[in-house]
């Protein structure tokens, strides 16, 4: 058996684009993730509805676009982040996502589908 080719070294170039790249994703997705969370109890069940389509279009956006895992996994952190940041109480007691079945939809679907959109492998280009 011949052993598998060894991978090129990335430069740094790459790997410094690759990080500024991820963590704009991340800021996009947590601005988008912010606000959908609050509109995601308007009209029930369609805010939430339009609301877990509109982040999990914008991280399979990400994963369309760039030939890297890294960026849509940086979109999910984000999206992750904003969601868990308004789960927590605010400084007057109030809540944004709440603890029934509607926050628990929008806590879980966004994070389980970006994740999987994340994963997801990418298809082949046949030439």
């Amino acid at each position: 058996m011949t052993p598998a080719p060894a991978r090129e070294p990335a430069d740094r170039a790459t790997v410094i684009t690759l990080g500024v790249a991820a963590v704009f994703a991340a800021g996009v997705a947590f601005a988008v993730a912010f606000i959908t969370s609050f509109t995601h109890r308007e009209l029930p069940p369609w805010g939430l509805l339009g609301g877990i389509a509109v982040v999990l279009a914008l991280v399979a956006a990400f994963r369309l676009v760039f030939d890297s895992r890294v960026i849509a996994a940086a979109g999910v952190v984000g999206v992750v982040a904003a969601i868990a940041l308004l789960m927590l109480p605010g400084a007057g007691g109030s809540l944004v996502v709440l603890d029934d079945a509607f926050g628990w939809v929008w806590a879980l679907v966004p994070t389980l589908g970006g994740a999987t959109i994340a994963a997801w492998p990418r298809r082949r280009m046949e030439s």
